[in-house]
């Protein structure tokens, strides 16, 4: 990373998963607004470099930072250098998840949506000043996991990302103390998103489903009702439904 943001005023944002699709589009938006955006990466650091020097490009402040955040001495590194470079954590937006990758261990969705969002969270507390905001962004089919029905082939994650809201939510008293507020942002599939693209490929009927209920969110959407989260004036534990009307009837939301 090793990129100082010059600007004192400006909050320090760190995006995972950030290289493409929502979290890039949530950098930029983030980064138009003010914000200096930490974009985080696990492999493919050109195509992070290309979104930090458009942000740039476009006036803004951005710096890259590759991480695998569910390996946990990567986690660490990540946060030691947000500490010397910045000193500070304003905005921790968790947003890279997985699960669906062809070969991966068994246990890999709950590594990845549950135990690296709690580690990433714990590790980067110390950092967060009061009003410091974080936004864990998941889906309608785990959100809701338990209540709707799943596809077979999303059920892991939607298994595993529940269990890392609710490990976050269990958080909620201690990060009331340090005056930290979480905010959920769920929404159903995301148009144009990887996870779309490999349930296509895996079960096709299932994606049909979902647009049989009407337009899907795009990502720009999506990003930006992420973005809003980190200024919303509302209480810690409050959650953000995009699309999906039909998971929402008749249903007691939380």
């Amino acid at each position: 990373m090793h990129e100082r943001d010059s600007s004192t005023d400006r909050r320090i944002a760190l995006i995972t998963g950030a290289s493409r699709g929502i979290g890039a589009d949530t950098a930029r938006i983030l980064a138009a607004r003010g914000d200096h955006v930490i974009v985080n990466y696990r492999e493919k650091r050109r195509r992070a470099q290309t979104i930090a020097d458009e942000i740039a490009a476009a006036g803004g402040s951005a710096s890259i930072a590759g991480a695998d955040v569910s390996d946990e001495a990567a986690a660490r590194a990540l946060i030691a250098d947000i500490a010397t470079d910045f000193g500070r954590l304003d905005v921790l937006v968790l947003n890279a998840s997985g699960g669906l990758e062809r070969g991966a261990a068994p246990d890999y969705a709950m590594s990845i949506n549950r135990d690296a969002q709690l580690r990433l969270t714990r590790l980067a507390l110390p950092l967060m000043p009061s009003g410091g905001r974080i936004v864990f962004v998941t889906s309608h089919q785990a959100h809701f996991h338990g209540r709707k029905p799943v596809p077979a082939d999303y059920e892991p994650i939607a298994a595993s990302k529940r269990a890392g809201e609710d490990a976050l939510r269990a958080l909620i008293p201690e990060l009331a103390t340090r005056g930290i507020t979480l905010t959920v942002v769920s929404g159903d599939m995301i148009d144009g998103t990887i996870i779309v693209r490999l349930l296509e490929r895996r079960d096709p009927g299932a994606v049909t489903t979902r647009r049989d209920h009407g337009t899907l969110p795009t990502v720009e959407e999506f990003a930006t009702a992420i973005a809003d989260a980190t200024t919303a004036a509302t209480e810690s534990g409050h959650t953000v439904y995009i699309g999906g009307g039909d998971y929402l009837a008749g249903t007691s939301i939380s």
